[in-house]
């Protein structure tokens, strides 16, 4: 096998392996070869283009373990097609990507969190720089997720209509039932039950599952009527979900203690007391079932809204 053979196989199966993510084999192959840093493809694109375009992380990320001068080298070049980095990392993800995060909106969250780190460490003058298109990056960006976008606001509109619906209901149920206190009024109109434990429970937590649920029901609001601009998927939308769906839970786990509350003021005392448990133990069901449902997608959105960005400067010690 000829060398020059044997350093074009080399090179691809580098290449191949920053398309799969596999860091360990690329990292010990630049620690031997430095060279392969830089080397480019039939497209001119190098092994940290090649991450870019395949949202391979942890790929990226040993560009930090190049000193300042190689990684300027490997930043700055542009591909055949004239596209910079910052034009690689503004097309759309590959669809075996995007399927690993959970929901449209959420993964145009990630896409802009790529978007917004390679901006970060390219020079200023790229964003406004042109590719044989004749396209700036920002403009290849918008026009690679305009479908994106479209299905993200789908995506946020059908969760904040159904748990809306839900929050409403709750507001209608508990605004009656503070006028409907169990045991009614005295003469004077004031609860019979005034001066029990119970009734205290039960007037506590109805209110606040009536002013969480209403609180929650013009998040869903503001969800519903929000203009959806590209870069309200970072952080604004997925922040009002969030703060939606937390005050919708804790609105129905209030709901229910209002309900417990108000069967222990009747029952207790009485001879059928003992069913009293079972009831109240039933009453878990549905506050158990919402975060069973609920809980995933909400842990979900806030990994992806708070976890740290996709750069990783301890990646520094790694390379020389």
């Amino acid at each position: 096998m000829k060398v020059d053979d044997l350093g074009f196989q080399v090179h691809q199966a580098v290449f191949e392996a920053v398309k799969r993510g596999n860091v360990e084999f690329v990292t010990e192959m630049i620690k031997s070869i430095p060279e392969l840093a830089w080397s480019r493809d039939i497209n001119g694109r190098n092994i940290f283009f090649i991450a870019i375009l395949n949202r391979q992380e942890k790929i990226f990320n040993l560009l930090h373990g190049l000193t300042d001068a190689r990684k300027m080298k490997v930043i700055s070049p542009l591909d055949r097609f004239g596209n910079s980095m910052l034009h690689l990392v503004a097309m759309l993800a590959p669809s075996e990507q995007l399927d690993g995060i959970p929901g449209a909106a959420l993964q145009m969250q990630r896409e802009l969190q790529w978007f917004q780190e390679v901006e970060s460490i390219v020079p200023p003058l790229f964003k406004d720089l042109k590719n044989s298109d004749g396209k700036k990056a920002s403009e290849v960006f918008s026009q690679q997720h305009a479908d994106l976008i479209k299905e993200g606001e789908k995506w946020m509109k059908d969760i904040s209509t159904a748990s809306s619906f839900v929050a409403a209901l709750i507001v209608t149920i508990m605004f009656a039932a503070a006028f409907t206190i169990p045991g009614g009024n005295n003469d004077k109109g004031a609860p019979i039950f005034l001066d029990d434990t119970f009734f205290v429970v039960f007037i506590m937590s109805d209110s606040i599952s009536l002013f969480f649920a209403t609180t929650s029901v013009l998040m869903f609001l503001g969800i519903l009527t929000s203009q959806y601009a590209e870069y309200k998927f970072l952080t604004r939308l997925p922040k009002k979900l969030i703060f939606g769906l937390s005050l919708l839970f804790i609105s129905i786990a209030a709901m229910m203690i209002a309900f417990c509350s108000a069967i222990a003021i009747l029952l207790k005392n009485s001879s059928i007391e003992g069913v009293m448990i079972p009831i109240i133990s039933l009453a878990s069901v549905p506050v158990i079932t919402f975060a069973l449902l609920q809980f995933p997608l909400l842990h979900n959105i806030f990994k992806f809204t708070y976890r740290p960005g996709i750069s990783n400067r301890k990646i520094q010690q790694v390379l020389y």
